[in-house]
């Protein structure tokens, strides 16, 4: 595969060409009615908005891989390239699809193994049934799909990745807050997005092309809590633990303005909301940071409604200054 910068690495004004995976890609009509494309092309480090202004180019199917060449510009303080030219792969091209796909950093075999043995362990009979047939339900999707269609763990495998990091985070604070009942926490940790496999659509590379009629008309957290009802039924399982991990599959957003119709009422489900987010927005700035250089500050990340500084952290090389001020005059300004 030829030399090529990564997404994470380009910069406003800079050429790029190389190959690219389409994530989406649709044809659509500007306002003087013109036709144009607009994609989302990714590679390992990130992904780009695009715009080709010829309508006489039919879009990309989403996953394949395409060679371009186009400009990085800013739009709205985000970066996008302006593709010149655009191509399908031929036979002479070496293309490493592994350099161009967004994976979790460890393999989905070696992430539900860790999980399958959580659940193994758990002192609860109860729990345990429910979080085995949990998994059953899932079935192969659950090796690929990705945790989200674009913020955090947009990856192939992202889901298992975002699970798991829930599910060591709440290991390690269990000691810290004895009073919490652990296999609760575990299983709610485990459970909480589990039905994000029939929320939206997604190929074995996970990239998503749009979400499933359950999706947009019941979303991952109504659905949760049917699958949750539904595995309990399949383990011959009752009582009170079903109420609360539908609660916690329920409340795990925190709040009605994200999503939960109810907030999280016990420590257990209050615990998942918080180690969620933390993880959602960790792995979100990570990849934020990948591509800011250190002392710069980003786009506006709207997920966030904020634009994130990268630091220096005192032992890398001053960022270069593309403008009058430094950056941390800038910053002082924010304030």
């Amino acid at each position: 595969m030829m030399l090529q910068p990564t997404l994470a690495s380009v910069q406003r004004d800079q050429k790029f060409e190389g190959f690219l995976l389409v994530r989406t890609a649709d044809q659509r009509t500007s306002s003087n009615g013109g036709k144009y494309l607009d994609m989302t092309l990714c590679d390992t480090s990130g992904d780009i908005n695009c715009k080709m202004w010829d309508g006489t180019i039919p879009p990309p199917r989403q996953g394949s891989i395409v060679k371009v060449r186009g400009t990085v510009q800013e739009y709205n303080g985000r970066l996008q390239m302006r593709i010149e030219r655009l191509r399908n792969p031929g036979p002479e091209d070496d293309i490493d699809i592994s350099a161009l796909m967004p994976c979790a950093p460890e393999k989905p075999e070696v992430m539900l193994a860790e999980i399958n043995r959580t659940i193994e362990n758990m002192q609860s009979p109860e729990l345990k049934g429910i979080m085995r047939e949990m998994i059953k339900m899932c079935g192969d999707k659950l090796m690929y799909y990705p945790a989200a269609q674009r913020l955090h763990h947009a990856e192939r495998s992202g889901l298992l990745h975002h699970t798991i990091s829930v599910l060591r985070a709440a290991e390690k604070l269990l000691p810290l807050y004895p009073f919490l009942n652990g296999d609760l926490l575990r299983a709610g940790a485990i459970a909480h997005d589990l039905s994000k496999t029939a929320e939206f659509l997604s190929d074995e590379n996970g990239n998503v092309s749009d979400y499933s009629a359950e999706g947009q008309l019941l979303g991952h957290l109504v659905h949760g809590v049917a699958q949750v009802k539904e595995a309990a039924r399949r383990a011959n399982v009752q009582g009170e633990y079903v109420l609360l991990l539908c609660h916690m599959v329920i409340s795990h957003h925190g709040e009605a303005d994200h999503g939960s119709p109810r907030p999280p009422m016990f420590p257990e489900a209050e615990m998942l909301h918080m180690l969620d987010d933390m993880d959602a927005k960790m792995n979100e700035m990570e990849g934020v940071m990948r591509r800011t250089p250190a002392g710069a500050f980003s786009e506006k990340i709207w997920s966030l409604d904020r634009r994130l500084y990268h630091p220096r952290y005192c032992t890398e090389q001053p960022a270069k200054e593309e403008r009058g001020q430094s950056a941390l005059d800038e910053y002082m300004g924010l304030l």
